[in-house]
């Protein structure tokens, strides 16, 4: 593949997303001048496996590598606030993984910072750029379902059944105090307003922790690994297994959504129903390639990935022909060509379709309204 774009990139963090941004990053024609681990030792070892030039010791010693126009924060949580606020200061255009934050000040903090610096910022909420999620927002926006009315769907994974499950996440010092909201709750939240264009303005929340004790492991963990340890440590756990939240909009809609971290055989199952006073739409997740589309006058339809069907929207985000299936990988390809079109450009674009740290900041707040909701009982509108 011949260079799409002539900028240099370094990649912070090389576990599962890490890994898919240095792939994804490769298939646009990015330089990837290197990576920054959490160790000297660890990242020359994770250079080596993937092919990378070099490791950084330090973030400092990144940011003084003036051929670095583009850093990726793909570190756990707590550090992102501190990473981007350090990439952002050094002049730096910076794609984060979500969340934004630990706290909503934090990304608050980080939003003012970005507006001031002019530098293009990015929340990967990549959900968004499965092409038929494209084509659903534009379909939304150019009126194709009258107006909306009902946002419903659910999030489900299964990886954190069992008390023997075990990841950073669980413990809210490093993921946050939400955990299966913030982790997956954010990515559906985020792709039903960017698909509706609405705004969530109050919510209704109830939290539950299934697995009250956890046994941690003595040693490393890898995210996602069926291992179990020999050795544990018994853990009290404080954030929420599952969540079930109602959910108001600006506008009048109205919606709801079921979070659960622990779903037998459920590995990864995002879906949404939209219903609005014409025409209705469907995705799931595990189903990528197909969009459900609901009449009352005339039979239902199910579109089919295919960029000679799409609209404009839909189309400039498939990176395969139709019947050639699309997946989670290919999603980062889209977002960060979007991404990486505004830096060449020297400048975010007015209104973009990725994930701002605006939409990140967004995503914190409405998780405030989350918390403050399950802990009293009762509705709690998302600050403004």
């Amino acid at each position: 593949m011949t260079n799409r774009f002539d900028i240099g990139a370094a990649v912070i963090g090389s576990g599962f997303i890490g890994t898919v941004h240095i792939e994804a990053l490769r298939r646009i024609g990015v330089r990837i001048l290197g990576l920054l681990e959490s160790s000297p030792q660890l990242g020359a070892r994770r250079a080596l496996e993937l092919g990378l030039p070099k490791a950084y010791a330090s973030l400092e010693e990144l940011l003084a590598d003036d051929a670095v126009q583009v850093v990726h924060v793909t570190s756990p949580n707590e550090l992102h606030h501190a990473q981007a606020k350090a990439i952002l200061a050094a002049g730096r255009h910076v794609v984060c993984e979500k969340p934004l934050a630990l706290t909503s000040q934090q990304s608050s903090d980080l939003v003012a910072l970005a507006a001031a610096s002019g530098l293009v910022n990015a929340v990967n909420f990549n959900i968004r750029w499965y092409p038929l999620n494209q084509h659903a927002a534009q379909l939304v926006r150019d009126g194709g379902l009258g107006d909306v009315r009902l946002v419903t769907g659910r999030y489900f994974q299964d990886w954190l059944l069992y008390d023997t499950d075990w990841n950073w996440r669980l413990e809210a010092d490093q993921g946050g105090t939400l955990r299966a909201v913030g982790d997956i709750g954010s990515h559906w939240l985020d792709l039903t307003s960017f698909v509706t264009g609405l705004a969530v303005e109050a919510v209704m929340a109830d939290l539950t922790t299934f697995v009250p004790v956890r046994r941690k492991p003595a040693g490393p963990v890898i995210t996602f690994s069926t291992e179990r340890a020999a050795e544990t440590i018994p853990v009290q756990i404080k954030t929420e297994d599952a969540a079930t939240i109602l959910l108001r909009y600006r506008g009048g809609a109205r919606g709801s959504v079921a979070i659960s971290q622990v779903s037998p055989g459920r590995k990864n199952g995002l879906a949404y129903e939209i219903d609005g006073s014409e025409h209705a739409i469907a995705w799931d997740s595990e189903q990528p390639d197909t969009l459900w589309i609901g009449h009352r006058d005339r039979p239902n339809e199910l579109l089919l990935r295919n960029p000679a069907l799409m609209n404009p929207a839909g189309a400039a985000a498939a990176r395969l022909p139709g019947g050639h299936g699309e997946g989670f990988a290919d999603t980062f390809g889209a977002v960060f060509t979007a991404v990486y079109a505004d830096v060449a450009a020297g400048r975010p674009s007015a209104a973009p379709w990725y994930a701002t740290f605006a939409a990140g900041h967004e995503e914190m707040r409405i998780g405030d309204a989350v918390l403050e909701s399950s802990r009293t009982g009762r509705w709690v509108e998302v600050a403004s």
